[in-house]
């Protein structure tokens, strides 16, 4: 749909937003595109199988425009989005509430809150460990958190502009390494967008493996999350026993291509080799690990001195969850899901789930992972239950997430025929055209958008869940203190990375 009037065109565009997201659709996103001396917005509505893009041509040489934010009927999930449009294009939205540098360095964040006795605690963006450079701007009394700011410029690339030029195959070499912990499903995402233009249909087997590969770095992540909370609590047998877990998923991964991250596994056209391990071994491999995974987290989730420092921490409420378009654990916790494994399905998701993701589950686990009278929060696969949104409840919908991969790995690896009657990959010279292709990382749905002319990419806008979703850590503080800070962030489980790509 594009909307080719020139003053009203963004008024226009913000109906047909507001009337979208009205009957229950998502706002996924808003990008810019100059060409000559226009500039094109082009915003992302998600809906049952599709990502639709609505886009609204500025004048030429218009050097602002009414801002989606906060003219009504207001776009809120904007927020972000507009203030990197300005700094990657100067183009100003008009109204905007703070407009403020966000992936480009600028002058201190003016204070949010002021009184007597607040100030402003400068955390990072150096901090300990191997956390991402990410300034926190933390404005308090004392210990209470009245408001966050944060500034992730320290980690921005310039990815999207590298892009351009490139051909077809070299730029997963790049879409892999936007977000170094979501390799695989930038990968997925970007392909999808290339074989959509090349009109191409992969191999059954090779979109199997590729939901291995993509299951296996999913659990990966959550069991990240798992360290970083046990951590944060003080609980070393615990972050000892789940660090050595992760250790082993991407050992295994290592075994099967070569990289731990699942690099150079998803290329156009399918994949570039199918797993050097023969699926036997990966599925009698998981077993024992799956076996291990389970019993230690229902250890974890049985503690209550652990239990006590997550529940009710951080909280994000299901309207807010829904006004946004929360992604992944974070928008399940909350009671807000649109996974697109599920609602947009791809590569072997469409013949794994035709259930829904409950069919994952496949034969039982050898020890629940919750305690008795305690079921799974937020997830798909169970009767939904009241959402709490708090850092337990994204921890509970993480670790029955992980359950999930582990049965959809077993779906996709199960009577796998061998492989010299297999072929990974087929020709994917894709032509001239635009369109977008997605996948459910970690963290919650990526997408690409991704325009191809005369055999190389003209345009590529990497949309990452982590850019979505942080923006809410600015909201979720009401009430707590800071020894709160690393349960919060640890349970959204983001990347710096990927939010200043």
């Amino acid at each position: 749909m594009t909307i080719t009037s020139t003053e009203p065109a963004v008024a226009a565009l913000r109906e047909a937003l507001a009337g979208r997201t009205g009957r229950g659709e998502r706002f996924a996103g808003l990008s810019a595109f100059r060409s000559g001396g226009t500039v094109t917005l082009s915003a992302y509505v998600t809906a049952p199988g599709r990502i639709d893009t609505l886009e609204a041509t500025l004048p030429p040489g218009a050097r602002g425009y009414p801002s989606l934010t906060l003219a009504p009927p207001a776009i809120g999930a904007a927020f972000w989005y507009e203030r990197l449009i300005h700094d990657e294009t100067g183009i100003v939205p008009e109204g905007h509430p703070r407009l403020a540098p966000l992936v480009k360095p600028g002058d201190p964040l003016p204070r949010h809150v002021t009184g007597y006795g607040l100030f402003t605690i400068p955390h990072g963006p150096v901090r300990s460990g191997v956390t991402e450079s990410m300034e926190y701007l933390v404005e308090t009394p004392g210990e209470a958190i009245p408001h966050l700011n944060m500034r992730i410029f320290y980690k921005h690339r310039g990815v999207a502009g590298r892009f351009t030029g490139m051909t077809a195959g070299d730029g997963v070499l790049l879409a892999e390494r936007a977000e170094g912990i979501a390799s695989v499903a930038h990968a997925l995402a970007y392909c999808h967008a290339v074989e959509a233009i090349a009109g191409c249909e992969i191999p059954r087997e090779a979109a199997l493996v590729r939901v291995a590969y993509a299951e296996l770095e999913r659990i990966a992540n959550h069991l990240d999350v798992a360290v970083r909370l046990a951590d944060a609590a003080g609980l070393a047998v615990a972050t000892a026993r789940f660090a050595l877990h992760k250790e082993r998923v991407l050992r295994l991964v290592s075994a099967m291509c070569g990289s731990r991250f699942g690099r150079g596994v998803v290329v156009p056209g399918g994949v570039s080799a199918f797993p050097r391990k023969r699926p036997a071994e990966i599925l009698a491999g998981l077993a024992s690990l799956e076996q291990q995974v389970t019993a230690d987290m229902h250890a974890l989730l049985g503690t209550s001195s652990f239990l006590d420092r997550l529940r009710g921490t951080g909280p994000l409420t299901p309207a807010r969850a829904r006004e946004h378009g929360a992604l992944g654990p974070i928008g399940k916790a909350s009671g807000f899901a649109d996974d697109a494994r599920l609602t947009r399905p791809y590569d072997g998701y469409a013949v794994l789930l035709p259930g829904g993701l409950s069919s994952a589950w496949g034969a039982p686990a050898p020890h629940s992972p919750w305690p008795p009278g305690d079921p799974p929060h937020g997830g798909l696969a169970q009767p939904p239950i009241p959402p709490r949104g708090d850092a337990l409840a994204r921890l509970r919908v993480r670790a029955e997430e992980v359950t999930q991969a582990f049965g959809l790995i077993r779906l996709a690896l199960s009577d796998f025929p061998e492989r010299t009657q297999l072929t990974p990959n087929v020709p994917c010279e894709p032509g001239d055209g635009r369109t977008l292709g997605w996948a459910e990382a970690p963290q919650g749905e990526v997408f690409y958008d991704v325009t191809i002319a005369g055999g190389r990419i003209t345009s590529c806008q990497p949309r990452s869940a982590s850019f979505h979703n942080l923006v809410l850590m600015h909201e979720v503080f009401a009430g707590d203190i800071l020894t709160d800070f690393p349960f919060i962030e640890a349970s959204f489980g983001l990347s710096a990375a990927g939010a200043a790509l």
